[in-house]
């Protein structure tokens, strides 16, 4: 009797086993999984996907490195003569000669932009408006789907023409290593940034105090360089990434990652009908801060409005993600962040169930930093699962 049962408990098992795998087949030839980033610019959309390129596409990572090299070199030299453009009235020899001696930098940017953005011009996020960045470093973009990520394969490929444009702008970095150390290490320089309330180690994309790293001519980005280099995107980029770990591997997943500024915003919502989750972003870091193309809305504030545009949406909405942080309603509550991301938790989680079209759609809520790679790749392990489960569910597996 015994065995007999063991014999059935087997079949049973088996029977699961192989059912299991048919619908793995099954989802793989069925289509793809599809998620929506959403979020402000800056918010942490492109580190989110980053991280999930560590944690279920690593090979293809890997295979970015030569590309992810040169946004990093990009983002160094935008500082670079952001600072010096700064320091418009030199007030030292000292000065001078940074101004002098860095000077071949401009071109430098210049033959990477063209190197990131294919045949599009180079374009600033200040260009729209003529100013100084409120507290801001102003940032190159590119449209969706230009020529850069051509570029992140270079060396799986036979170089391009412009790949000696590039190893001639790494020569030239490295030639201007020491000085950008001293720039940076500078008294006046530190000084003229304080007085304009400018932090750029907090802003993203900030490696001048990795120069004598990042500058030398044998620099390799380190996965920590990858997840800090930014590149803003205008439009709509698709990211098709085929799973290399975990029970998908094989499956394509396919993230669309929309341009946070809010002229961009409109693009989004088309893309509601066919997806398995969107996830939406909000800096806890922005409770300070104002939108660049409109200084007089708070960003934390304009994360919120945005979120309750998407909640009270008349489209399919199947899943979101959220983190935020600070808000003046705050009020005397205790200044600690348990506390205060708490608090913003609960407003999130109102605001959705009061705008939310009916029946409600699940909700799962967050807190994490993008750069801490544990943590992220806790939330990302959660949010695989949850779209897994809900594939199961859709084919009555479960």
């Amino acid at each position: 009797m015994r065995l007999e049962e063991e014999r059935e408990a087997k079949k049973v098992s088996d029977a699961i086993d192989r059912a299991i795998e048919l619908e793995r087949q099954g989802l793989k030839r069925r289509g793809h999984t599809k998620l929506l980033l959403l979020g402000q610019a800056e918010s942490g959309k492109s580190t989110m996907l980053k991280n999930f390129q560590l944690n279920f596409t690593p090979k293809a990572l890997q295979a970015e490195n030569e590309g992810w090299r040169a946004v990093i070199y990009l983002n160094l030299i935008h500082s670079v003569n952001f600072i010096i453009d700064l320091l418009s009235n030199p007030a030292s020899n000292d000065i001078r000669r940074y101004k002098l001696s860095l000077s071949p930098l401009r071109q430098v940017e210049v033959i990477l932009v063209k190197q990131l953005s294919s045949s599009d011009p180079p374009h600033s996020r200040a260009d729209t408006d003529n100013t100084t960045d409120y507290r801001r470093v102003s940032e190159v973009s590119i449209r969706g789907g230009s020529g850069w990520k051509a570029l992140l394969r270079l060396h799986t490929q036979p170089p391009p023409p412009k790949a000696s444009d590039l190893e001639n702008a790494r020569q030239i970095l490295d030639a201007c290593k020491d000085d950008i150390i001293a720039l940076w290490a500078d008294a006046m320089v530190q000084a003229r940034l304080l007085e304009e309330g400018m932090i750029l180690q907090e802003q993203s994309g900030f490696f001048l105090d990795q120069a004598h790293r990042v500058a030398s001519f044998d620099y390799e980005p380190t996965f920590d360089d990858i997840l800090r280099a930014r590149l803003q995107t205008i439009g709509v980029e698709e990211h098709r990434l085929i799973m290399e770990t975990s029970a998908e591997q094989g499956q394509q997943w396919i993230f669309y990652d929309v341009g946070g500024a809010r002229g961009q915003r409109a693009a989004w919502v088309p893309f509601f009908d066919d997806v398995n989750a969107v996830l939406f972003l909000c800096s806890m870091a922005g409770f300070n801060e104002v939108l660049v193309e409109d200084r007089t809305v708070n960003r934390l504030l304009d994360s919120f409005n945005l979120w309750k545009t998407i909640c009270s949406s008349h489209t399919r909405l199947k899943a979101g993600i959220s983190f935020s942080s600070f808000v003046k309603s705050y009020k005397d509550a205790p200044n600690d962040l348990e506390h205060v991301t708490d608090y913003l938790k609960r407003k999130f989680v109102a605001k959705y169930q009061s705008d939310s079209l009916k029946p409600p759609r699940q909700l799962h809520v967050h807190i994490t930093c993008a750069i801490d790679i544990a943590t992220t790749s806790a939330v990302l392990a959660r949010i695989r699962d949850t779209v897994l489960v809900n594939n199961l569910l859709a084919t009555d597996m479960l």
